[in-house]
């Protein structure tokens, strides 16, 4: 018989839902069930946003949208309560949005730095803490936090973003420890994903057509990901099938890690 992924009766808080990643996370987490709640930098009236409503409501599920700022933590508070008001209730946290911050060390003014922190790191740590009380009520609390392949491995010229990846996944941890057994709390780490901001940076070389295949060479799959493929791990690790999942983070990159550049 069928296995499926059933989030029905569950509420999810995705940011970032206007683009990227995020745009796959909501569709899924809706698909299997969830009411979604969704917030973006675009207004309410943006294409974004009004992408996200649609592919929700298109699964049958409601859909909350709210322009929010996640570096201001008032923004951040409003959202909370918003999506409560709204629902009811709040199941599942995915703290999916950022934005890269590469400089290089050497070149990284201060300014950066305290804005990667603080969009990249700690508007993470700042809405799981407000979700918590939430989260717990619920009894199937999940705390999905949204890094990078470039936690584990990176390439010149990316920090600091890679820093606070980096941290990120000790955020995971600590999150795991402290808040468990009501809450889990765990990683998703991409790696290539097909995105604006991935078409943004192929577009940047002298024949981007030429890089996008040297790149796909340097993934086993074949392929790079997609939103939904990203997506499909959210739901599943946020459903009973993966309640003894907690404290670790899954990288999903197609392989790339896995493979020496000289190979």
């Amino acid at each position: 018989m069928p296995l499926p992924i059933d989030l029905s009766g569950r509420v999810a808080l995705v940011t970032g839902v206007s683009n990227g990643l995020g745009t796959g996370v909501a569709r899924m987490l809706a698909k299997a069930g969830a009411g979604v709640a969704g917030c973006g930098f675009s207004p309410g009236d943006s294409t974004g946003a009004k992408a996200f409503v649609a592919s929700v409501e298109a699964a049958g599920r409601r859909a909350l949208y709210r322009r929010t700022d996640v570096e201001r933590p008032g923004d951040l508070e409003a959202l909370v309560e918003a999506a409560v008001a709204e629902f009811g209730r709040l199941d599942i946290l995915v703290s999916n949005a950022g934005r890269n911050v590469f400089t290089g060390a050497e070149h990284c003014a201060e300014s950066d730095w305290q804005r990667n922190l603080d969009l990249n790191l700690a508007s993470h740590w700042r809405l799981a803490k407000l979700c918590k009380p939430h989260l717990e009520a619920g009894g199937h609390g999940v705390v999905q936090i949204m890094t990078s392949n470039h936690a584990y491995a990176t390439i010149p010229g990316c920090f600091p973003y890679n820093i606070a990846k980096t941290a990120l996944t000790g955020l995971v941890r600590a999150l795991a420890i402290e808040w468990g057994p009501k809450i889990r709390a765990v990683g998703i780490a991409p790696g290539f994903v097909e995105t604006p901001g991935n078409d943004t940076w192929f577009a940047s070389f002298p024949d981007p057509e030429a890089e996008r295949q040297r790149t796909l060479g340097m993934h086993p799959a074949g392929k790079l990901g997609t939103c939904d493929d990203i997506g499909a791990w959210s739901a599943f690790l946020a459903s009973d099938f993966a309640a003894f999942a907690t404290g670790t983070t899954y990288v999903i990159d197609g392989g790339r890690l896995a493979l020496l550049q000289d190979s």
